[in-house]
C-alpha cells in the first residue's frame, strides 16, 4: 500500500479486513511502497516519512499482526531496487506501455509530470516487489490482474532466457532417475501427456508429485517443474492473482470513498467529527420538509445503511423513508452508531501504538529484516542465474 497518510474507511474496508483474513491462512508479507508513492509525489517526498508511520499504526490498529504476519517498508529491502534493475535488462518497453493504467493515470493526473521512467516502469517495479518473495498468490482486485499477467510473463521471460543451464536436459533425466523407478515412469508419462495433448490435469499430477518428493534436491525438483513443460529451470516462479472482493465504501457524498473526493472519515478521526460529518450529510434531495417522503435509492445514507445495517434496520429505513415515519436525522442515527462501534477498538489500539512508537518502529525493523533474509536468497538465484558472481 502506498503511504498517503492516515486511513480511512474506504482503506479499512476495501483492503485491511481482506489483509486481517488472509494472514491467518497464508504468510503473508505487508509492505509499505514507499518508492512507489515517488513515482507521482516526487515532488513531495518530504511528507513520505509521517505518511509511512501513521499508515502502519492504522494497519496494527485494525488488526494486521506482526506475529502471523511480515510487515515491512519496501527502502528498506534494497534487493526490490536490484531486482527491478535486473529485470528491465530483459523486459521490451512495449510491454510496459499497454499497461492499461499508464495512459488512464496520466489523464486523470494531467497536473503532475508524469513523463518519468519512474512512473512508465512502476510496473516492473511491482513486479519484482511480487517476485522477490517467489510469492504464489497476489491478493487484488479486478483492476490490478493485469499486473499479475505482466508479473507472470516477466518471470516466464526471465527463465526462458536464464533457465537454460548448460546440459540442462541431462541433469534433468539424471534427476528423473533419482525418484524412483516407479515415479520416474509416471512423471515421464505426465510431462508426455502435458506437451503432446495439452492436459492441465497431468500438470497439476505432476506438479503434486514433485512436490511430495523427499530425495531429491530443491535444484533438482525446481529443474524438474521446468522440464515438465519443456522450458529450463524455474528461478522466478510465476504468481497468480489471488482475486478478493474489494467492496465499494461509499463515501459521505454517495461517491466511492476518497482523499480526492474529500468525502472520507478517517480510522482514527475524533468522534464527535465523525458524528457532525454524518449528520450533516446530503440526503434525497425531494426530501425538503420533514413530510416530504423520500426515496431511498436517491440517498448517499442508503449507501451506507448497506454496508452498516442489519435486515431489520434497512427495512425500517426503506419503509419510514417513503412514508415519511421518520426524518433524515433518525435515519442515520443507526449508521453513526455503528461506525462509532466499528471504530472504538481500532482507535483505542491506536492511541497505545502512538504512545509507544518505539515498539512500532521495532516491529518495523523486525518486519524489514525477516523480509530481506527471504530476499536476499531470491537475487542469490537470480545473480546465478545471469552469471554476475564472480568468485
Amino acid at each position: 500500500m502506498r503511504p498517503t497518510g492516515k486511513l480511512h474507511l474506504g482503506h479499512y474496508h476495501g483492503v485491511l479486513k481482506n489483509w486481517i483474513a488472509l494472514q491467518h491462512t497464508h504468510e503473508c508479507y505487508f509492505f509499505v511502497a514507499d518508492w512507489h508513492a515517488l513515482t507521482t509525489e516526487y515532488d513531495h517526498s518530504e511528507l513520505i516519512a509521517d505518511h509511512v508511520n501513521d499508515m502502519v499504526i492504522d494497519w496494527l490498529a485494525a488488526g494486521v499482526s506482526p506475529g502471523t504476519s511480515t510487515l515491512f517498508i519496501q527502502s528498506r529491502v534494497p534487493e526490490h531496487a536490484e531486482l527491478h534493475l535486473l529485470l528491465s535488462m530483459t523486459t521490451p518497453l512495449g510491454w510496459l506501455e499497454r499497461v492499461p493504467s499508464y495512459k488512464d493515470q496520466q489523464e486523470k493526473l494531467k497536473e503532475k509530470d508524469l513523463a518519468t521512467y519512474g512512473f512508465l516502469g512502476y510496473p516492473l517495479l511491482q513486479a519484482a516487489d511480487i517476485l522477490v518473495y517467489k510469492a504464489g498468490n497476489v491478493p487484488v482486485g479486478e483492476d490490478q490482474v493485469a499486473h499479475v499477467e505482466l508479473t507472470r510473463e516477466i518471470a516466464r521471460r526471465f527463465n526462458h532466457i536464464y533457465g537454460k543451464e548448460p546440459g540442462f536436459e541431462e541433469k534433468a533425466e539424471q534427476a528423473i532417475k533419482k525418484m524412483g523407478k516407479k515415479n520416474a515412469k509416471l512423471y515421464k508419462k505426465l510431462r508426455k501427456e502435458f506437451l503432446e495433448k495439452g492436459d492441465m490435469e497431468s500438470l497439476e499430477v505432476a506438479h503434486a508429485l514433485l512436490d511430495s518428493q523427499q530425495n531429491i534436491s530443491l535444484g533438482d525438483r525446481e529443474r524438474l517443474f521446468g522440464y515438465l513443460e519443456g522450458g529450463g529451470k524455474i528461478i522466478l516462479p510465476e504468481p497468480a492473482a489471488l482475486l478478493t472482493e474489494a467492496p465499494k465504501m461509499p463515501g459521505l457524498d454517495g461517491q466511492k470513498m476518497s482523499k480526492s473526493y474529500g468525502n472520507t472519515i478517517a480510522l482514527r478521526e475524533d468522534p464527535a467529527e465523525i458524528e457532525k460529518k454524518l449528520r450533516t450529510m446530503p440526503t434525497d434531495p425531494a426530501r425538503v420538509r420533514r413530510s416530504d417522503p423520500g426515496d431511498p435509492t436517491k440517498c448517499p445514507v442508503w449507501d451506507l445503511h448497506q454496508v452498516y445495517s442489519e435486515p431489520k434496520i434497512q427495512d425500517w429505513v426503506k419503509q419510514g423513508c417513503v412514508s415519511a415515519e421518520i426524518g433524515c436525522l433518525e435515519c442515520k442515527q443507526p449508521v453513526i452508531d455503528a461506525v462509532q462501534q466499528e471504530l472504538k477498538p481500532i482507535q483505542e489500539r491506536a492511541r497505545e501504538y502512538e504512545q509507544d512508537l518505539a515498539t512500532v518502529q521495532s516491529i518495523i525493523n523486525d518486519g524489514c529484516e525477516q523480509a530481506r533474509d527471504i530476499a536476499r536468497d531470491t537475487l542469490e538465484d537470480v545473480r546465478k542465474a545471469m552469471g554476475l558472481v564472480y568468485r
